[in-house]
């Protein structure tokens, strides 16, 4: 994911929008039961736009959960759902990565960059500023969705608002006065993961890297909820996944890099690592190394003096690559926190909860769904796109179930389950 740099924070002042609530009409044998959804609203993140395989495009979009959500709650009254598509000459949006060949299960992955949506040599995105109701915006934050400068050095939240808005807008501002009778809210992930993409390295000239403060997390997360629920309206919140269950933390293992070094030279006994504190140590199974160090070709490569990296100590794996023991122990500790927040407002509110963080430990250890088998497992699991982070098609499909069981069970509705296998995993070359 793209990081974006910002200089300060500006608080913004809660804006509170009336929402009306019209009677729902519903076919027979299904029910809204306590829940309106005439006006259903996603605010969120990448996640919830439908970003996938490092970048959003159209066809990420459409299968985005929360479209998915919508067409099952046209059977309940819902109404209309926009999202900000890009058109079909445009399809490919941001660009975004293909796999291209896949031997003896070693991947060749390629970025698209034809029909991209980019509307001059700056990279702004092609504009789209009419109403919608898919409100996620890739790289949001709790924190960052109330400093107005972020919509200018965004450009997937700087191509939703007109110029005039622009800089000048917060993402908290943004998501009110939408007369919403319900709404989903899946956000903090990245408040968490920007410090664990950049392998716990906090780099304070860049506020996505930094770990937001639990207490600060607690009130701006309330300040969200709050105008949310402003008219009494009803939802669901998405907890935190724990972001080291994903297969970009999974993939690259201290083992498996072992394994290779010792093909080559069978005297090779370890692995080293540089840690958040400087230490260098052996690594071990607890340390986790970021995918992108796989296609970066540096294992292995001599360095000064001839200490093959990674595999010396005067040479070791430096610290931006590895979420050491350490690090991953910290980041569960705040998700934990943020989770705890997360809960104990939606509780006080009386939301629904869709418990994200559990599903996702679930993927990691196998499960199946559907009579599908669905893991982390990177490529072929089905779960997690070429990004190792974000969503296939039926990733969103099987998501998107996790939100609807949680809002029938909390409101009594009968929201239809979704069909996951109509949905594909990782899109394997022809």
């Amino acid at each position: 994911m793209k990081k974006f740099i910002l200089n300060s924070f500006i608080a913004a002042v809660i804006l509170f929008a009336a929402s009306c609530k019209p009677e729902i009409e519903s076919p027979a044998g299904t029910s809204a039961g306590t829940a309106n959804f005439s006006k259903y609203i996603a605010v969120g993140n990448s996640l919830t736009s439908g970003f996938a395989d490092g970048g959003l495009y159209l066809e990420g979009q459409k299968v985005a959960y929360p479209n998915l959500i919508a067409e099952k709650l046209t059977t309940l009254g819902g109404g209309a759902f926009t999202s900000p598509f890009f058109s079909t000459e445009q399809a490919n949006g941001s660009g975004y990565a293909n796999l291209t060949a896949l031997v003896n299960g070693s991947p060749t992955i390629a970025n698209v960059t034809n029909n991209l949506a980019y509307r001059d040599a700056a990279e702004h995105l092609t504009k789209n500023t009419a109403e919608i109701q898919n409100l996620g915006i890739p790289g949001m934050r709790v924190d960052l969705a109330f400093a107005p400068q972020f919509s200018a050095l965004n450009p997937y939240f700087e191509r939703l608002l007109p110029d005039a808005q622009v800089g000048t807008t917060s993402y908290f501002q943004y998501i009110q006065g939408k007369n919403h009778t319900f709404f989903s809210l899946w956000i903090g992930n990245n408040d968490a993961l920007g410090n664990a993409l950049n392998g716990g390295v906090t780099v304070m000239t860049d506020p996505t890297t930094v770990l937001t403060d639990k207490t600060t997390f607690a009130s701006l997360y309330s300040n969200l909820v709050t105008a949310l629920t402003v008219a009494g309206q009803k939802g669901v919140v998405g907890t935190i996944p724990d972001v080291t269950a994903v297969p970009y933390f999974n993939t690259v293992t201290v083992g498996a890099l072992l394994n290779a070094a010792k093909a080559i030279n069978p005297a090779a006994t370890a692995v080293f690592i540089q840690t958040g504190t400087g230490t260098v140590r052996e690594a071990t199974n607890e340390d986790l190394i970021r995918l992108p160090f796989q296609s970066q070709n540096l294992f292995g490569v001599p360095g000064p003096g001839g200490a093959p990296y990674g595999l010396h100590r005067a040479n070791p794996i430096t610290s931006n690559w590895v979420l050491d023991k350490d690090e991953v122990t910290k980041i569960k500790d705040y998700i934990n926190s943020y989770n705890s927040t997360i809960k104990s407002l939606a509780a006080s509110k009386g939301l629904a909860i869709a418990d994200t963080y559990a599903y996702f430990n679930q993927v990691k250890n196998g499960v199946t769904i559907q009579g599908v088998g669905i893991n982390a497992a990177f490529i072929t699991g089905g779960a997690f796109s070429l990004d190792g982070i974000h969503l296939t098609p039926r990733g969103n499909a099987v998501i998107a179930n996790v939100f609807i069981d949680a809002i029938n069970t909390k409101y009594g509705s009968t929201i239809p389950s979704i069909d996951i296998t109509r949905y594909r995993g990782v899109k394997f070359p022809d």
